[in-house]
This record gives C-alpha cells, sequence and structure tokens, in this order.
C-alpha cells in the first residue's frame, strides 16, 4: 500500500498545452514529458456499494501492462486530497479478486459477494508526465506532474477530462500548494476536488455526487485555533465543490450556496479578534470582497429575474476562465495548511486560540448580542441598518457549532437569527422595516437571547 497525496486543478485545453512551457515546471522538470494513453474500467456492484463505502476499483491499460487499483478515500479537503492506494500488476485484462483480502478490503465490505463487481464506467485519457524536482530549504520535493486529456464515459454519457495532477513523491504537502500556486499566478485552474472516479459516477446518477465536504466534530473542549481551522476548510472545499457542480449542471441553487460559503468564511475571519490577527487576513479577505461584490448583486437580480438565471452560467465559467477564482482557493488552502493566521500572533491571541471552543463562544456571542440595539430597533428598525456583518458572525459559529452550547433553545436561536439576516440582506421593499421591528422582537423574547445579555 502507498498514500496519494495530491492536488487535480481542472484546465481548459489552451491552458494544458501552455504548462508545459511554465517556468515553474520547465526549469524544474527532470525527466521531460512523457505521453502514454491510459484506458480505465471502473467496476461497482449492481447497487454501487463500492461507492458507498468511498472506495473505487479500477483495472487500467497502460501499453501492454495491465494494473489493477483500489483506492480508499482518506482525507480530501480544498482540492488537497490523501488516498490510500493499492497497485497489483496483472497479466491479462481481467479482476482478480484474491488480492482484494482483508489487507486493504474496507471492513464496511466485509459480507459483499465480489462476484457481483461489475464494469460501470471507464475514463480513457492521454498522460504526458513529468518529474518536477526542486530544493524547498533543506529538503528535496519531488512531484509527479500529470496533463491529462480525454473523456469520462458511463453508457452514452460522456464528459471530458482537462487537468492538471500533482501528486507528491518526496516532501510535505505545502509543496503541492505552493507550486499550483506559482501556475495559478499566470494560469486560469480550478481546485477540483473530484476524482475522476467520482465523475463516472456523476455521470452514471447525477445525484451519487456529494457536494457538502466531510466536516469534523466540534466539540466543548475543541480548541478555538483547532474548531477554526475546521470550520474553515469545511467553508473552503463545500465552495470548490459547489464551484465545480454549478459548472457541470448550473443549477442555480447552487450558484447561490456557493456565495453562502463565501460570506460565511468572510464573516469568520472577521469574528476571532486577537486569535486571527487582521494582519494575517488581509489577503483573504480582499480577495472574498472582490469576489463577493461582484456576485451578490447578480444573484440578487436572478432571484427575480428568470433572464439573469440563464445568463449566469455563462459569466460563471468566464470567472472560472480568470486567475481569481483558482489564486484564492489555492491561497486560502495554502494558508489554511499553514495555520498563516498564528504567526506573529500575540500572547494574549496564543490564548486565546487554545481556548475551548463552548466557554469561548459563549462569550463571543454574548459581546455580540450585548452591541446589537434590538430594544432600539423595535421603534426604530432603520438602526440595524449596519447590523448584518454582526448577525454573520454569529450564525457562522451557530450554524456548525450550536451543539457545543449549554443554553437554552439554541436551534430556535440560530433559526430566528437566520430569518433576521435574511430581512437584513434583503433590498428595501414595502413591510420590510415593519418585518425587521417585528422580527427583533421575536429575537429579544428568546430564552437564549435573554441568557447572552445577563
Amino acid at each position: 500500500m502507498q498514500k496519494e497525496t495530491e492536488i487535480k486543478l481542472r484546465a481548459s485545453r489552451e491552458t494544458l498545452e501552455a504548462l508545459r512551457d511554465h517556468p515553474a515546471l520547465k526549469k524544474r522538470n527532470k525527466s521531460g514529458w512523457e505521453p502514454r494513453e491510459l484506458f480505465n474500467q471502473y467496476f461497482d456492484t449492481p447497487t454501487r456499494e463500492l461507492a458507498r463505502a468511498r472506495v473505487a476499483l479500477r483495472m487500467r491499460r497502460d501499453g501492454e501492462q495491465y494494473i489493477q487499483t483500489l483506492k480508499t478515500r482518506g482525507q480530501s479537503v480544498a482540492g488537497l486530497s490523501e488516498r490510500n492506494e493499492w497497485d497489483w500488476y496483472l497479466e491479462k485484462n481481467k479482476l482478480d479478486l484474491k488480492k482484494l483480502d482483508d489487507q486493504c478490503w474496507p471492513a464496511a465490505l466485509a459480507d459483499l459477494d465480489k462476484k457481483q463487481l461489475a464494469p460501470i464506467f471507464s475514463t480513457d485519457f492521454t498522460r504526458q508526465r513529468a518529474e518536477i524536482a526542486w530544493g524547498r530549504g533543506k529538503a528535496k520535493v519531488v512531484i509527479e506532474a500529470a496533463l491529462d486529456l480525454g473523456k469520462v464515459i458511463a453508457g452514452k454519457q460522456e464528459e471530458e477530462i482537462c487537468e492538471l495532477e500533482l501528486e507528491l513523491r518526496q516532501g510535505e504537502p505545502a509543496a503541492l500548494l505552493e507550486l499550483a500556486l506559482e501556475l495559478a499566478a499566470d494560469l486560469p485552474l480550478m481546485p477540483c476536488d473530484i476524482s475522476k472516479a467520482e465523475r463516472g459516477y456523476r455521470l452514471f446518477d447525477p445525484s451519487s455526487y456529494s457536494i457538502q465536504a466531510d466536516a469534523q466534530k466540534l466539540l466543548a473542549e475543541t480548541p478555538l485555533d483547532g474548531a477554526f481551522a475546521a470550520i474553515s476548510w469545511s467553508l473552503l472545499g463545500n465552495s470548490q465543490r459547489l464551484a465545480e457542480q454549478y459548472r457541470f449542471n448550473g443549477h442555480w441553487r447552487l450558484l447561490e450556496d456557493w456565495l453562502r460559503q463565501l460570506v460565511d468564511l468572510r464573516a469568520l475571519l472577521g469574528s476571532l479578534g486577537q486569535a486571527v490577527p487582521r494582519a494575517t487576513t488581509r489577503e483573504l479577505r480582499d480577495a472574498l470582497d472582490a469576489l463577493i461584490a461582484d456576485w451578490r448583486p447578480r444573484l440578487e437580480q436572478g432571484s427575480n429575474d428568470e433572464a439573469v438565471r440563464q445568463q449566469a452560467p455563462e459569466a460563471f465559467r468566464a470567472e472560472l476562465a480568470n486567475t481569481r477564482w483558482g489564486q484564492f482557493s489555492l491561497s486560502a488552502s495554502r494558508w489554511l495548511l499553514a495555520k498563516g493566521w498564528t504567526e506573529g500572533r500575540n500572547e494574549r491571541g496564543n490564548r486565546q486560540g487554545a481556548a475551548p471552543l463552548g466557554k469561548w463562544l459563549v462569550r463571543l456571542l454574548a459581546e455580540e448580542a450585548q452591541a446589537m440595539p434590538l430594544s432600539r430597533a423595535q421603534q426604530l428598525p432603520e438602526v440595524l441598518a449596519d447590523q448584518l456583518p454582526r448577525v454573520q458572525r454569529m450564525l457562522v459559529w451557530l450554524r456548525p457549532a450550536r451543539g457545543v452550547l449549554e443554553l437554552p433553545e439554541v436551534d430556535r436561536l440560530y433559526g430566528e437569527l437566520a430569518k433576521l439576516e435574511e430581512l437584513l440582506a434583503a433590498p428595501d421593499s414595502e413591510g420590510r422595516l415593519d418585518a425587521l421591528a417585528a422580527q427583533a422582537h421575536t429575537v429579544l423574547t428568546l430564552k437564549p437571547w435573554k441568557a447572552l445579555l445577563k
């Protein structure tokens, strides 16, 4: 078994060609580009039990060589993935079921009749690979770069494969992101947390693709630094998967959810005070502000205008054809991997970062609640005009972490604050101020709100 650490970057055909001569690859290319044709057949049961267990079983033909591969999904966050992989070199194009023993076969599939395994889709592509190596400090980095161009085929459905794969052979995972960022500074590259196998399953059954990334369970004793990292990785990973799925099918709700992840990430970056110093987040906040400023008006217009919704997929393709989205996604991933918010942090910030989430979150919510003029808003709802960021800071924590709070009716608090956020974000209309005043009264009467004001 070997552990596969890689990052996939969706590209256009033009970008794929330009990558061959990009200085960041060309000056470090130790092998030259070696072309090969790869034909891959994936197997599963008729009820797709392997997919449910997050297992991919593949037979690859590489020249005259047949390679049976089993991959189990390990950790995959924001485009950077780690998977366990087993390879067996075979003499003929037929699965060797005896290789799928307890050493590699997941316990969840222990009772599966492997004789049910049958071809389900294929991924055939031309790969140009090169060994990219350089010195990073005192350490050596070796990365296999692969330019893949071909098709995923499931029955009568097919989708183009056009991507750059960077797989770590030697060195630290941060080197993958550093190289990807060098490339994304000049070329439009989209971090793409979806494997070729997932694309095949998505073609075979569009409902099989999971948009939500796995989220770490937060506990009351989880240190604030750990909770912040977990929520940030989740939001970033979700934004990337939503971008990929919206690019794929153009469903408007996916674009709304994509913007929601960006708004939440922006609120999160501004919610931690000295634990996450503003100087460490400036570039990310600026990038988020620019994306939100461009896309929020389009979403607001599209909520009541079918023509805007119809035009949005083309506008999003234009966004992805620019370097902005790739640069932001990769920069955020690198910053999170390096725990960039801790650099230069003072001692008070360090203590705050180590604080248990349950205690810190109560203090945050209490401070935000006490600063919100809800009592005045019952008569003068316009005083809430600048309170949207405050509500968003509360919600970005309540959404994943309200289970750690020892407050009464905390789910209702989350629901009513979400209604308040919706009213604050809505354009002016007849009756909006009255609705704001009524919602301010509702929040004020909640038991958990009263507890926060004590």
